[in-house]
């Protein structure tokens, strides 16, 4: 079902300063002294000036601050994901990126975001910390959107829904023809779309949303694709004025100079982003057939991500058999729909072939056919 228009005249049209928190729209944002100056003699930001205490990494001038906006790295991310640089919101991980939403338009004790289980904790976790009631629409047993329920959960009160696409722990991609129609029919609070997994899915990102929805927020990390977690950098994507209100609210200096070095690495070598991407959705293909191989596993889901969610008995034993024997998968059969269920990580040829083995062994232990 493709959307009609790109908004809905009897919902109204979609207004930040309605949405958004009072205390948020009235803030003076902190201005730190690299929004002024950046060269010369900086003797304005109580920086050592004699230099940093370390011997690496001594062209990066780790005794001065860095640029808090990062705007030459935003280039490079909007060039790959089809946006304007001022739409680019930069965080510690995407997990700060959800706080500060959180911050920025829930009203503690009064408002409430949705989400739609199973799906990512940290959802929930934020929304506690913020003091923000949360609603749930589940998905369907095939991890699919039910619009008609998720529209029925979100009331006036509403100021965010959250869709994790592709879902964790469902592995399943959400169409961006889904979130047109969420879109068309909820204009007064944020969608926000998690895509921490999407260049997995070979579909396109909910980012060609973002010129065309005011409410839209699209979320990604260099976590997964690009094999960077340690780095700890996510993404924002939105229009321009949500993401002023982002940066008027995030720490002066959120993101540093190593994180933003190795980004730019990263960046500037996209074949081998790409080339690692199509290794893991081949390993991912061989994980599957090793599953698909084994009696004992009764249902394995459809993954567009780097991981696959798969039904096989007496899971939470076999997770805790095979961890103490060296091989760490998840176990994930306290989510809903999720009875039963192992998640395991696509990992390297060598990861991936001691995992089915192990896999086999213990359920011969444990009696699994």
């Amino acid at each position: 079902m493709s959307p009609r228009k790109q908004f809905n005249p009897q919902k109204g049209v979609f207004k930040l300063e309605e949405v958004a928190r009072e205390n948020i729209l009235q803030l003076t944002p902190y201005r730190c002294a690299r929004d002024d100056y950046s060269d010369g003699v900086l003797l304005d930001a109580n920086e050592n000036s004699i230099g940093p205490a370390v011997t690496t990494h001594a062209h990066l001038d780790l005794n001065r601050y860095p640029d808090p906006l990062h705007m030459d790295l935003k280039d490079e991310i909007a060039k790959l994901r089809g946006v304007e640089k001022q739409q680019i919101f930069l965080g510690v991980g995407s997990d700060e990126a959800i706080d500060i939403l959180f911050r920025i338009f829930c009203n503690p004790r009064k408002d409430n975001a949705v989400i739609t289980p199973p799906t990512y904790g940290m959802y929930k976790v934020c929304a506690k910390v913020n003091d923000v009631a949360i609603k749930v629409a589940n998905l369907t047993p095939e991890f699919d959107v039910d619009i008609p329920s998720t529209l029925a959960a979100i009331d006036k009160d509403t100021k965010m829904l959250f869709l994790c696409s592709p879902g964790n722990p469902t592995s399943k991609v959400i169409p961006n023809d889904i979130v047109e129609q969420i879109l068309f029919e909820y204009t007064w609070g944020i969608v926000v779309v998690d895509e921490a997994y999407i260049d997995f899915s070979g579909t396109e990102s909910a980012c060609s949303l973002v010129g065309k929805y005011p409410n839209v927020v699209v979320l990604q990390t260099m976590s997964k694709a690009f094999g960077l977690a340690g780095i700890r950098l996510g993404m924002a994507f939105a229009q321009e004025n949500i993401i002023q209100l982002m940066n008027n609210i995030k720490a002066p200096y959120n993101i540093n100079k190593l994180t933003v070095e190795v980004a730019f690495d990263a960046f500037r070598n996209l074949d081998r982003f790409r080339a690692n991407v199509a290794t893991l959705l081949a390993e991912r293909d061989f994980l599957v057939q090793g599953l698909k191989a084994m009696s004992a596993v009764k249902k394995i889901h459809h993954s567009d991500a780097n991981f696959i969610l798969f039904v096989i008995p007496k899971s939470q034993q076999l997770y805790k058999g095979m961890a103490d024997a060296g091989v760490v998968c998840r176990y994930r059969g306290m989510e809903t729909h999720c009875d039963e269920c192992l998640r395991v990580t696509v990992g390297s040829r060598v990861d991936n072939e001691k995992f089915l083995q192990l896999l086999e062994k213990h359920c011969k232990m444990l009696g699994v056919e």
